[in-house]
């Protein structure tokens, strides 16, 4: 962040930190349209902050860069694993997920919507993840414009400061009606499923797209799996005919749950509905594609620029299983590495989300991170080099105005590989996202 970006946000903090009209009525009013917004996780609102996150278009334009590199690169990834048995073995999927993954979604891209997850520094970024089948918060930023941008202290400095919004719920509209263009739909207004299990606490999410998705005249109905039906040649919810199924269920839940006789899979192995993301995006969504990009053994893979970007990018990343490999150019005993460095490595679930089963070796003792490497070795676990994040100020709100320091991750948004946005998360807690506590806050790029 340059100094003067860094001054420009501290006079706005300082004007929000002096505000009068920044009452405890106003606090109950901000809460209340954050309930009638659809800004919760599960019944808590999502955005305790007074302001957007601010970013300059030149470290916008270096991330979005890197990331539509980085999602190229997977790309690659999967391509090769299709056809080459030793790469799809590093990727530890299922046979349910690997017969599944198998079958061609009937368009190109493999991912519709994704969304790459980083931690950025004064002068650097690092992705850490890749959630490449069912990305959520792309409604969100819309509904935080209208909590906080008419704050007076925002809305007196959006008007002075030259600035770009993201819109990330319009591309990903227009990327799931061109999947369907492109996997041979023809109606004129695809209908639109976005289907997830009955209850789940990103229910308030659908409720936002789906009223943007009627308002861009595209009938969208939230349906459950279970309430599926196959029948003509046609996958329906009811009477309500599916062209498009935002598919927002997670997979493995879904095969858990599933075989091969429902109706999801036999119209999508049929080639009769058109499914955004497609089971093919376990493939990179699989933490262990990181291993594989992060590994010199597999550099033959990417291309030159791609393998630059992943060596400035991607954090040193490897399966956990006993045996040889290098970091920083010496040949180490994996686990024998992990566990003598400990504060240097985090231990990651293979196929996760939500913080749950994430192992911080910095923030255990030596007999628990022990015994988390020895939970590792028996499931599929990676380990990841610890990459440093920085902490903002930010105001926010409670029973009064206060200033916190806080961490903060930048996750951009991708749209056929295309980046629009990102997902601002904010927490006290050195892992960020909103299952675990965390909060968010809108995006706003300040012009150079």
């Amino acid at each position: 962040m340059t100094n003067i970006l860094t001054s420009v946000i501290q006079t706005l903090d300082q004007q929000i930190l002096n505000d009068s009209s920044l009452t405890a009525d106003v606090f109950e009013k901000l809460i209340a349209q954050q309930h009638e917004l659809g800004l919760l996780h599960g019944d808590r609102p999502t955005c305790p902050f007074l302001r957007p996150h601010l970013i300059s278009r030149s470290k916008y334009e270096e991330i979005k860069s890197a990331a539509t590199i980085i999602a190229h690169a997977f790309e690659k990834l999967v391509d090769e694993a299709l056809v080459n048995p030793k790469i799809m073995d590093q990727l530890d999927l299922t046979f349910a997920e690997k017969e599944m993954a198998l079958i061609d979604p009937g368009y190109a891209r493999l991912c519709v919507t994704s969304r790459l997850d980083a931690y950025l520094t004064e002068n650097d970024f690092k992705f850490l993840e890749y959630n490449a089948e069912s990305p959520a918060g792309v409604g969100d930023q819309m509904q935080l414009e209208k909590v906080l941008f008419p704050l007076p202290s925002t809305r007196q400095f959006l008007s002075e400061y030259k600035h770009w919004r993201p819109r990330p719920h319009d591309q990903l509209l227009a990327a799931l009606v061109a999947a369907y263009r492109e996997w041979g739909g023809t109606a004129q207004s695809p209908q639109i499923a976005i289907v997830d299990w009955r209850g789940v606490d990103t229910a308030s999410e659908f409720r936002v797209l789906q009223q943007y998705f009627e308002t861009e005249g595209h009938l969208t109905r939230i349906v459950d799996p279970h309430d599926l039906d196959y029948a003509s040649e046609t996958l329906t919810a009811g009477d309500f005919r599916i062209d498009i199924l935002y598919k927002r269920v997670v997979i493995h839940e879904f095969l858990n749950e599933f075989d091969r006789d429902h109706p999801l899979i036999r119209a999508y192995a049929d080639g009769r509905v058109c499914m955004a993301n497609s089971f093919r995006s376990k493939l990179a969504h699989k933490k262990s594609g990181f291993a594989i990009l992060s590994d010199p053994a597999y550099s033959a893979i990417f291309s030159p620029q791609e393998l630059e970007i992943i060596r400035r990018h991607i954090p040193w990343t490897r399966k956990v299983k006993p045996g040889p490999t290098s970091f920083e150019d010496q040949e180490h005993e994996l686990l024998q590495l992990i566990k003598t460095e400990r504060e240097r490595f985090v231990l990651k679930p293979n196929d996760d989300y939500g913080g749950h089963g994430v192992f911080l070796g910095w923030e255990l003792d030596v007999d628990q991170w022990e015994d988390a490497i020895s939970a590792a070795v028996e499931r599929p676990y990676v380990v990841q080099e610890r990459v440093a994040v920085d902490k903002i100020t930010i105001p926010m709100f409670s029973d009064k105005v206060r200033i916190e320091e806080m961490f903060v991750d930048f996750n951009p948004f991708l749209f056929q590989n295309q980046v629009e946005g990102a997902l601002i998360r904010l927490s006290n807690s050195s892992v960020l996202n909103v299952t675990s506590g965390g909060g968010q806050t809108a995006l706003v790029v300040l012009e150079d």
